[in-house]
């Protein structure tokens, strides 16, 4: 019984390890394999690349393969022109995203940073790129 309690435990770490971002290109929320030419669009030009998905107010999501030398993740999609938004004591707010400004004052709506699905603990212009990530910005 020890063993299979100690065989499960370390299944799980490897599942937690392998789970997240990493350079081998291979773990995204949606594998890029999974989108069909329509479904993504490729924009810009590197040797990094990562998935970057829109979803707006009205749950409408756009998806773009990002390719990029840049090292953060901010600097690329502003690069783009995806992102723009005031610095601020934190960090880059970011008040639009591929074209559609959100401002908490004006509309009670706001961008949510994700990377790989989960809700980010770092902003967007302090997120270094990993290659096979997928991050998004979701309408809130």
């Amino acid at each position: 019984m020890k063993k299979l309690v100690i065989l499960l435990s370390v299944l799980i770490l490897m599942v937690l390890v392998f789970g997240a971002c990493s350079n081998s290109n291979n773990s995204v929320s949606a594998p890029v394999s999974s989108y069909s030419s329509a479904d993504i669009k490729q924009i810009g030009t590197g040797d990094k690349e990562f998935v970057f998905e829109v979803v707006d107010d009205q749950g409408l999501q756009e998806n773009f393969l990002v390719k990029t030398d840049k090292e953060f993740v901010g600097e690329a999609l502003f690069e783009l022109g995806l992102i723009d938004g005031t610095q601020g004591a934190y960090g880059l707010y970011v008040k639009e995203v591929n074209g559609i400004t959100l401002d908490y004052e004006i509309n009670q709506k706001y961008w949510a940073f994700y990377i790989n699905g989960e809700y980010a603990t770092s902003g967007v212009d302090k997120t270094v790129v990993e290659n096979g990530c997928a991050y998004s910005f979701k309408a809130q």
